[in-house]
């Protein structure tokens, strides 16, 4: 007999409640690899990297080739029921140093500031589950552009993880009517429904929680409520099969979930405590990657390798307001540090978390050319301020 719509909406809508806090806690999402420094200067003289400078005010370094670890930033999406300070938070992903709340709470309506994804046109996109819509914030600076998807559009009343396809268009967890809405990538209009969770008769019952396109190009969606992983096709949204069934590994309640550069999923139980680990080809249980309580792991969240390739997870902690990073060797899952302490920058409750190591700018030369460039992204607020506009130009250039 299925279970009454009331009682599984008021344990889903965990954000608003401190009741289910440490039940159903959210959350993930994405990844970032790096290299060393290679700056250049940039001559606006014949619009190409030049190690030449001229008198031009568009001269000023820039790592149009570089992955430095020292031009990344972790961006988190820190959510504490109740916590006037939740905010988007940004931190240095060399040391963990606290840089700055990127995006508040409340900034136009922002209210539930757990999700959050880069899009194709470098903006970030997050998910406003009190208001039951999708914001755009500038990828660089954090300022408001507009609503993406306004609520109610093609069913949405509950938005929680938002994710950009492989075919560039936008797909966002609703949890009231359980599906994944699919919006234009670019406009943010409706699409259609790209999978009717509770109308499938395969994994019936379940809250899409996190999920993500594989290596495969196939969509994998956790579900805490079923303990299961499901697999649907990356192209139609047909249901291929459960990937990971409840118990496999000990499996409980998965939430957090990323591919790994290895091939491999990496998955969070925040019942078990611990990090698993499973072929990404197969589902076929490998090992437990990060073990139950290591360097203080209670109630994992999201989690994603960083650009020094180790593992990244958003600790919970089961207690709220108690919430840090914690990282792991990406090789071998033992504990390296805490790379983010409790209140610093007011980190209390990390749920999705995202490394950002390069992003694209549009270079404006004084002779009318256009230019994209490839560059850290800590830097990039140089090229915003010296008149370059975020993202791949429009001309392709």
């Amino acid at each position: 007999m299925k279970r009454s719509r009331s009682k599984s909406i008021k344990c889903r809508s965990i954000l608003f409640s401190n009741k289910c806090f440490g039940l159903l806690l959210i959350f993930i999402l994405a990844a970032g690899c790096t290299d060393q420094d290679s700056l250049t200067s940039f001559s606006d003289q014949d619009d190409k990297p030049n190690k030449t400078e001229s008198s031009s005010h568009h001269n000023f370094l820039y790592s149009a080739t570089s992955n430095s670890i020292e031009d990344a930033a972790l961006i988190v999406g820190n959510f504490t029921p109740g916590d006037p300070a939740n905010a988007i938070l940004r931190y240095k992903a060399s040391n963990g140093d606290f840089i700055d709340e990127f995006i508040p709470e409340g900034n136009n309506g922002l209210n539930g500031s757990c999700c959050i994804t880069f899009g194709p046109d470098e903006n970030l996109y997050v998910s406003s589950p009190g208001t039951g819509n999708v914001l755009r914030y500038n990828g660089i600076t954090g300022e408001f552009i507009d609503e993406f998807v306004a609520a109610g559009s093609g069913g949405l009343n509950l938005p929680l993880i938002t994710v950009f396809g492989p075919d560039g268009n936008l797909y966002v967890g609703e949890l009231v009517t359980e599906k994944i809405l699919r919006y234009n990538g670019t406009t943010g209009a409706f699409i259609d429904e790209f999978i009717d969770l509770e109308g499938d008769p395969s994994p019936p019952f379940f809250d899409p929680q996190l999920f993500v396109f594989g290596p495969d190009g196939n969509l994998y969606v956790t579900s805490t409520e079923t303990g299961r992983i499901f697999r649907y096709n990356g192209t139609t949204g047909a249901f291929i099969d459960v990937f990971i069934p409840k118990g496999r590994g000990g499996l409980v309640s998965p939430n957090g979930v990323v591919f790994g550069n290895d091939g491999k999923l990496y998955v969070t139980d925040n019942v078990q405590h611990q990090v698993l680990r499973y072929d990404g080809n197969t589902g076929e249980f490998i090992d437990v990657f990060v073990p139950v309580g290591s360097g203080g792991l209670h109630v994992p969240v999201g989690l994603v390798f960083g650009p020094d390739s180790n593992l990244y997870v958003a600790n919970s902690s089961g207690v709220a307001g108690d919430g840090n990073i914690l990282r792991y060797d990406g090789n071998t899952g033992e504990f390296i540090d805490e790379f983010v302490s409790n209140g610093v920058g007011g980190i209390t409750g990390p749920r999705v978390i995202e490394f950002k190591s390069k992003i694209n700018v549009c270079h404006q030369s004084p002779s009318g050319k256009s230019n994209t460039l490839s560059i850290g992204y800590l830097s990039a607020s140089d090229h915003i301020e010296h008149g370059d506009e975020i993202g791949s130009c429009a001309n392709g250039d």
